[in-house]
């Protein structure tokens, strides 16, 4: 079982910046891919952005140019900065991955979300 635990989120003025974490533990041999997605109310979930285990990138038009995923294979976490927030990114984030363990079995997980919230 994989566990995904996000950090970081909060209030933050228009313009400002974040920066999200999502670290993974449990019975984790390798990822495949990783990504973030948004919610926000009264909206249909949103894919954000996604990192795959080559470390190739892709992002959602909404946030290219602004966001900025990365991720750390020593710490099992994955990164999201977000830069020149704007009022319509308020969401909860949400992370996600998949992979295999170490008998290799695939899993996929999701974490618990986190919200961000901007606003003057």
């Amino acid at each position: 079982q994989v566990q995904l635990v996000e950090s970081g989120g909060g209030l933050v003025q228009p313009g400002g910046s974040l920066r999200l974490s999502c670290t993974a533990s449990g019975n984790i041999f390798m990822f495949y891919a990783m990504g973030w997605s948004r919610q926000a109310p009264g909206k249909e979930r949103e894919q954000v952005a996604g990192i795959t285990f080559g470390r190739s990138t892709n992002y959602a038009d909404s946030v290219k140019g602004r966001f900025t995923i990365s991720r750390d294979s020593t710490k099992n976490t994955m990164y999201l900065q977000m830069n020149s927030l704007r009022p319509e990114d308020t969401a909860v984030y949400y992370c996600a991955a998949n992979g295999t363990d170490y008998v290799g079995r695939s899993w996929r997980s999701w974490g618990q979300g986190t919200q961000v919230t901007v606003s003057s």
